[in-house]
Parts: C-alpha cells; sequence; structure tokens
C-alpha cells in the first residue's frame, strides 16, 4: 500500500493534522490569498467590466448609460476590416507554428550543445527577443523605408526604382510577418535549446553505434524527447499572434489601408483611439473568448497526451 493510499485511510482531522504539521496548508493560507486578491483586482475585475461595458455605446467619461445589448458585437460582425484583422492573426499564427518555429528548432539542432562559439550564436539569434517590440518596430520601418532605409540602398544599388513596402497593399504584411519571425524566433529556439540539453547523451551514441544517421537521430531520438518542449512553444505561438501589437504600431499603424490590422491593433484603433470604448470592450471579450478557446484545447489536448 502507497502512502497516499495510507493517508486516505485516515481520518479527516488526522490528514488535516499531518497537512498542517507538513507546511502544506499553511503555505497556502500564506500564499494564496495575495496572488488570488492581485489576479481579481488586475484580471478578473478588469475581464468584468469589459463584459459590462460591451454592452454599452460609452467614450470612457462619465457612468455609461446608453445600453445598446448586443448591437456592439452586431458592428464587428459586419465591419470588413475585423475580417481582415481576424484573417492576419490567423497568417500569423500559421506562419508562427509552420515558419518560425521549424526555423528555430532547426537552429536549436545547429547549436544546442554547450560550446563557446554556439553560446555566442545562442546570444546574437536571441537579442531580436530581448529587443522592445517598439524598438523592433522601428528599426525595421527604417529598414523598409523607400527614401533613406536598406531597401531604398539595395534598389539604388541594382539601379531600381525605390520601393515602399510598408506602403504597399499586397507587400505591407507580408513584411510585417517577417519582422515578427525575425523577433520572435529566438524565445522558441532557446526552449527547444534548453529541452535538447536535456535528451540523454547515452541514447544518442547508442543509436550512432547502431548506424543511425544524423537525420535519423534527431528523427527518432531527439524530437520524441522535447515533444512536450515543442507542445509548450506551439502555445506561446499561437498566444502570442493573438496578441500581436507592438510590432505593427510603429510599423504600419494598421495600414496601408487597414490592411495590417490584427484583433488587437483593430481594438486599439477602432476602440481606444476613437473613444469608442463599449465597441473595443466587446472586441476585447471576442479575443478573450478566442484565447480560452484556444488554452482549452490546447488543455484537452496535453492532457489526453499524458494519459495515452
Amino acid at each position: 500500500m502507497t502512502i497516499a493510499a495510507a493517508n486516505r485511510r485516515l481520518p479527516a482531522s488526522e490528514r488535516l493534522r499531518r497537512s498542517l504539521s507538513n507546511g502544506r496548508v499553511t503555505a497556502a493560507l500564506v500564499l494564496l490569498p495575495p496572488a488570488l486578491i492581485l489576479f481579481s483586482l488586475f484580471v478578473m475585475l478588469p475581464l468584468g467590466e469589459s463584459a459590462y461595458y460591451s454592452f454599452f455605446n460609452w467614450n470612457g467619461y462619465g457612468t455609461p448609460t446608453e445600453f445598446v445589448g448586443l448591437e456592439n458585437f452586431e458592428r464587428i460582425a459586419g465591419h470588413s476590416i475585423f475580417h481582415k484583422a481576424v484573417g492576419n492573426t490567423l497568417k500569423i499564427v500559421a506562419v508562427s507554428l509552420f515558419l518560425q518555429m521549424p526555423l528555430a528548432l532547426l537552429l536549436a539542432l545547429l547549436i544546442h550543445r554547450k560550446t563557446p562559439t554556439n553560446a555566442v550564436f545562442r546570444l546574437i539569434f536571441f537579442l531580436p527577443y530581448i529587443l522592445a517590440e517598439v524598438a523592433a518596430g522601428l528599426i525595421w520601418s527604417f529598414v523598409f523605408d523607400g527614401n533613406y532605409g536598406i531597401t531604398a540602398s539595395i534598389a539604388g544599388f541594382f539601379g531600381a526604382d525605390s520601393f515602399f513596402i510598408l506602403a504597399d497593399r499586397e507587400w505591407a504584411f507580408a513584411a510585417v510577418m517577417t519582422v515578427i519571425v525575425w523577433k520572435y524566433f529566438g524565445f522558441h529556439m532557446m526552449i527547444y535549446i534548453a529541452a535538447l540539453q536535456s535528451v540523454p547523451e547515452d541514447q544518442i551514441e547508442a543509436a550512432r553505434i547502431e548506424g543511425a544517421k544524423r537525420l535519423q537521430i534527431v528523427r527518432y531520438v531527439q524530437i520524441p524527447h522535447i515533444k512536450p518542449a515543442i507542445i509548450v512553444s506551439a502555445f506561446f505561438a499561437i498566444i502570442g499572434a493573438l496578441q500581436v501589437f507592438d510590432v505593427i504600431i510603429p510599423l504600419t499603424n494598421g495600414g496601408p489601408s487597414n490592411q495590417t490590422h490584427t484583433i488587437v491593433t483593430y481594438l486599439y484603433t477602432f476602440g481606444l483611439t476613437r473613444l469608442n470604448i463599449g465597441f473595443g470592450s466587446a472586441v476585447g471579450v471576442i479575443l478573450f473568448i478566442a484565447a480560452i478557446t484556444v488554452a482549452l484545447f490546447y488543455q484537452r489536448i496535453f492532457t489526453r497526451g499524458k494519459q495515452a
């Protein structure tokens, strides 16, 4: 009989006494209330207020009085720019999963071993993630500038006309996604490096002795061991894609012609900047529901995978 099973056979009073004696209940009583208070004040209360304001036509001043019911949600559902923002967000999710993560994994496989040279490369590749999003957006806005940026220099070198990528309706969002991949792949790379360094070396050596090639070792030894890290990385990639904001605002501010909006920049532009707080709150509610859906779906799949 295990210790846990033996404890379950004890009376409730004895189990409580033992819990108090080992400090678990005391730690919970000391640490849990401050966490609950902070979570309630800075998460649950704003969420509740957003849900409440979404049923009003309110500019953010005074007390909301003009109740409009589901009108804000109906306006969002019929707004073509919101449809564009949702499509752009889904594109970022796809690029994050199928381009950013594989790139990060490839680089992690190349530089995960602990050597001075690899340490330098890890630092170089991780630097974009350390850089503030606004600073990254400003740097790349200069790179893409058709008059004075690097693209202008390249075009001049080849004798071509200047090309304003961020002002082009067809290419602006591709430029945005390029910056997003550059900015965040280092974060996923470090997750994979940490996981790869925990793979037992004796299993890799055994595979080599058995005649396994490099790609076979990656596929059958390393990838299965770091599967939990890949799952966590995918979760962060999706949630991060739903929240992209700071990079886009200094790059395009949602332009040209509202072609590069994501859900969050759409909320900011058509809700906060135009003092339409009720409308923006409705967008926030939709975004919250989307994030919760992703989190629940992830938890369901991950839990099922662990049980299997």
